[in-house]
């Protein structure tokens, strides 16, 4: 009998290893397709399959699988966006090409681009802070005169913060609207920005299933002008009334936006207007995401979506009710990480599911502002909110770690 195989378009560090020994549970032969197998260490360290090939080029995608599909039956496709999440429309076309299950590419191309999300939901009368398009520098300036400052400059395409700034002056906005032109975070041929009103008032997210909405969880930033994430708690510390403005809210983005299939994450700021929607990514959400809502919830995102990829029914009822959280560790300086300790003092508090290091001793450290700065998480869970926070704090209390500062340079 032909193996029933997975095939996973890239790699993922946070999500990546749940997907491959997730597959592996049922019944399922994960296989990667990556232009660069060997940046994914887990998939030697799973013992998983993986094939090079250039994941921007659809047609040489259609052909590998073309080839699989001679030895193996291919139950299912998906992938993992980096920060271009471009590659989640490929996945949908992918599925599309082999009439496999999968979320509508031209849904997912348009949430992708910020500045055409922000349309669709605007004409649907979804909350949102006010936003302008920029192309330059003097286009931003003038954007921030109109909205008000202080503004978020950020690109019009990608994630997990990159390239998202708060900026107070006139000056920030120019001198970040032209890094952000001659960066790295730009890659398309006629360069965006967004320019929009800062929404003050706690971080909120929402996660979805096709049209149910599963879970609402709180975040925290830290590290202003940029955003790093320094924690997460779901379910989140919200009033029934509350609970169920962000869902309906959550609810007509999905319908604005055509999102009627697979996960995505709704983020949110709660202001004096109520919930504004800040961003709606059409992707299951990484790192500690998922760990948080199985142990809040007792609901396996990871499992339920790989069985909607294969076409199998989902069950997205929660099993339980409890509170878990992550707190992040953020480094407060660049230079070389000397040592960490304290992590298994860390892990022997009772009530304390997790803790993980994504960096080792003598790592270079070199923060970008955004979520690429986290060198490692702490998690835990228990039956009420201020349990699980005086957990945390007694775990990452005992944790400790210090940099040396890179060498001055001589002119």
């Amino acid at each position: 009998m032909a193996k029933r195989a997975l095939i996973l378009l890239e790699g993922s560090k946070g999500n990546g290893p749940l997907y491959v020994r997730e597959a592996k549970r049922l019944g399922l032969h994960p296989i990667t397709l990556a232009t660069d197998p060997a940046q994914y260490d887990y998939l030697v360290a799973e013992g998983s399959q993986a094939i090079r090939v250039d994941t921007n080029d659809l047609e040489a995608l259609i052909s590998e699988c073309s080839r699989l599909r001679a030895t193996c039956d291919i139950a299912g496709i998906t992938g993992f966006p980096g920060f271009e999440e471009s590659l989640y429309v490929t996945v949908g076309k992918l599925c599309r090409h082999f009439n496999l299950p999968g979320p509508d590419p031209a849904s997912i191309e348009q949430c992708c681009d910020k500045y055409v999300q922000r349309q669709l939901l605007a004409q649907a009368g979804v909350p949102m802070p006010a936003y302008r398009l920029a192309a330059n520098a003097v286009e931003a300036e003038g954007a921030a005169a109109e909205i008000g400052l202080p503004v978020i400059v950020k690109p019009a395409v990608g994630s997990g913060s990159s390239g998202v700034r708060l900026c107070r002056t006139i000056d920030e906005v120019s001198d970040h609207t032209n890094y952000l032109l001659v960066g790295t975070h730009v890659s398309q041929s006629a360069p965006r920005i967004l320019v929009e009103e800062f929404a003050h008032g706690p971080l909120y997210s929402t996660d979805t299933m096709g049209k149910a909405v599963i879970a609402a969880g709180h975040a925290d930033f830290n590290r202003l002008p940029h955003f790093v994430p320094c924690g997460s708690m779901f379910p989140a510390p919200l009033t029934e009334d509350e609970h169920a403005r962000i869902v309906d809210v959550s609810l007509s983005c999905l319908q604005a936006l055509g999102l009627s299939w697979g996960p995505t994450n709704i983020e949110f700021r709660w202001t004096r207007r109520g919930p504004v929607v800040i961003e709606v990514n059409p992707r299951l959400p990484g790192w500690t995401t998922p760990r948080l809502i199985e142990l809040a919830y007792g609901i396996d995102l990871v499992n339920e979506h790989i069985k909607l990829v294969i076409g199998d029914e989902c069950d997205l009822r929660a099993r339980h009710s409890r509170t878990a959280a992550a707190r992040f560790l953020v480094p407060d300086r660049d230079g070389i990480l000397d040592r960490i300790e304290g992590t298994g003092l860390a892990a022997a508090v009772p009530g304390v599911v997790d803790v993980r290091l994504y960096v080792a001793p003598n790592t270079p450290i070199v923060r970008k502002g955004d979520y690429q700065d986290m060198i490692g998480h702490v998690i835990a869970a228990s039956t009420s909110p201020a349990a699980t926070k005086a957990t945390l704090q007694r775990a990452v209390d005992l944790i400790g770690w210090s940099i040396t500062p890179f060498p001055a340079l001589v002119e």
